[in-house]
């Protein structure tokens, strides 16, 4: 049963990550626009000056795009939240009671490394090639790690728990 526990500790944290980030975003509102704006405007790129797309430096995208980080920020940590709770009402129960109570945990997870890795490295990494700048490599290396983690953590996660006397569950 302690791979339960350190199941829910894992999820626990991705949890906290996404509502940090996404709260450490709302507290420093304006830097977080003006992040989102440097990078989408494609200002400094000596590497790759040329882009197959245009820059999109516009207030109204820059506000939405903020706000679509922010609310998958937030969405990932209250899914992982709630994914949480229910992973720990279903921490005595049977195999597939725990492995059915892993949905909202697994969504958690899983929106983690769609903002992180689907914002950030395809759409800001690919995209807008926010790697040229120092400001959008630092924030590019830290959304590589924080996708790194929760998807780790959403596979850890999503494997089956062994029953309890199982030949599987003493080899461990």
């Amino acid at each position: 049963m302690s791979i339960r526990y350190l199941k829910m500790a894992l999820i626990a944290c991705v949890a906290l990550l996404s509502l940090f980030y996404a709260t450490q975003n709302v507290v420093n509102l304006e830097s977080a626009y003006q992040a989102v704006a440097y990078v989408s405007s494609l200002t400094d790129h000596d590497v790759y000056p040329a882009s197959f797309g245009p820059a999109l430096a516009q207030p109204a995208f820059v506000w939405a795009s903020l706000l679509l980080i922010i609310l998958g920020e937030y969405a990932a940590g209250l899914l992982a939240a709630k994914g949480v709770w229910d992973l720990w009402k279903a921490r005595r129960r049977s195999v597939e009671a725990f492995q059915a109570a892993k949905t909202y945990a697994l969504l958690g997870a899983g929106t983690a490394c769609l903002v992180w890795f689907g914002l950030f490295a395809v759409v800001g990494g690919a995209y807008f090639q926010m790697w040229q700048t120092e400001a959008g490599r630092a924030s590019l290396e830290g959304a590589f790690q924080f996708a790194g983690m929760s998807a780790l953590v959403l596979v850890f996660t999503n494997m089956a728990d062994q029953p309890v006397g199982s030949p599987e569950s003493r080899a461990v």
